[in-house]
């Protein structure tokens, strides 16, 4: 395993999150360097050890791919005891990240303002629903519920028909787990010329609103609502999702006049490029089209169109299922799937470190931890426990 440096090497990250979005912020910085300890609850520990296959080793492949580069260290932070050796760890630590419901470290006695007055140059992140102030504050969240109070899961869908959270993945999660990522290095740089930390209010709607292009600024300047396109766009046109002969299904994005311009010349149709040689003439008669683009893909399998789009440059690609990612040179090519031993299972195929710096790439260490595998190392090193000292707290189920 190759040990040079990483741009974050000597970052301590404390990670009290669970689940995805805080976690994954977490996970990024660790393969660049960060040393991330995991606060776990004793006993259950996160949740997304659950959550997902289950594998021969007792923990989910969702958690292996996701608490990669980790150490574990089981605490209950209800506990005074518990609350107070985190106390103690935030003194030696850069960054603490949590996603607890508004309040609750509060309660804890483990809020912001005792946080920093124990660490005046922390950095804390912290994730929820809906953010630290506001009505809404309170309430529980999850990526599902912010795909829909944050405006996609409006878009996603057929017209007409019965609103989707796109994938049916937690986009949501990772989304904020991102803006969590650079929040946190933009209060890291702060706190290099100033000396001071501070915390990141990240919210999983503000998260997903962020990402709806031009919506907002469209609803406020004319009253307009949009509303489910289906697999094409009103803004483009072919712009959408094909069926060719073979059953396969492949993407075409003409978001221009050269495009479908390019288009036309691929499917041998000059008389296409000029009556419809604008976007207004398209989307004037969207329904003509997409049909004759649906035509000519049904008319061959999907390399075939692929092939003859891809010779005149007209952005297509195929809407690939998990196993044709799997078997797709490009990916190999780039490595954008790797595998990682883990001792009870053997390799492991994972989504690969991103994003990629040509000096100081980052790695992929280990696959998620044993739940308190780390909790003797970290106690004993970090805050000198002795051995006694931890099997006390140990029996008191504190750790």
């Amino acid at each position: 395993m190759s040990c040079s440096p990483r741009p974050l090497d000597g970052l301590r990250i404390l990670d009290t999150a669970t689940f995805i979005a805080g976690p994954y912020s977490a996970g990024l910085l660790a393969e660049f360097g960060a040393e991330v300890i995991k606060i776990e609850q004793p006993g259950d520990g996160d949740p997304m050890r659950r959550f997902g296959t289950m594998t021969a080793c007792g923990d989910t492949l969702a958690w292996l791919s996701e608490a990669r580069n980790k150490k574990s260290v089981t605490l209950d932070l209800r506990a005074a005891d518990g609350a107070a050796l985190f106390r103690d760890l935030v003194t030696k630590s850069d960054v603490v990240i949590e996603n607890f419901r508004p309040g609750t470290l509060e309660r804890w006695g483990l809020g912001w303002d005792v946080l920093q007055a124990l660490n005046p140059r922390l950095v804390m992140l912290r994730v929820s629903g809906y953010g630290q102030t506001g009505p809404y504050r309170d309430r529980p969240g999850f990526a599902r519920i912010a795909h829909a109070v944050g405006g996609l899961s409006y878009l996603a869908g057929m017209p007409g028909e019965v609103p989707v959270t796109p994938g049916s993945t937690s986009l949501g999660d990772y989304i904020s787990g991102l803006y969590g990522v650079v929040g946190i290095l933009l209060a890291l740089r702060h706190r290099d010329q100033s000396g001071q930390g501070q915390y990141i209010d990240v919210a999983l709607f503000e998260s997903v609103f962020r990402m709806l292009d031009e919506l907002a600024p469209a609803y406020a300047h004319t009253g307009k609502i949009r509303d489910r396109e289906g697999s094409g766009t009103l803004n483009a046109c072919p712009h959408g999702h094909f069926q060719c002969a073979d059953g396969e299904w492949l993407a075409i994005a003409c978001t221009n006049d050269k495009m479908f311009a390019r288009l036309c010349t691929a499917m041998q149709r000059p008389d296409l490029a000029s009556r419809f040689a604008r976007v207004s003439d398209r989307l004037r008669d969207r329904q003509i089209v997409d049909g004759e683009m649906a035509a000519w893909a049904r008319s061959q399998p999907r390399a075939s169109i692929l092939e003859q789009c891809l010779r005149h440059e007209v952005p297509c690609g195929p809407i690939n299922s998990i196993a044709d990612i799997f078997s797709d040179p490009h990916f190999a090519a780039r490595q954008t799937i790797t595998t990682v031993e883990q001792p009870e299972l053997g390799p492991v195929s994972v989504p690969a470190t991103l994003p990629r710096l040509s000096a100081t790439p980052g790695r992929i260490d280990h696959l998620g931890p044993k739940l308190g595998e780390s909790t003797d190392q970290v106690l004993q090193d970090l805050l000198g426990l002795t051995p006694e000292q931890i099997a006390a707290l140990r029996q008191r189920a504190v750790i």
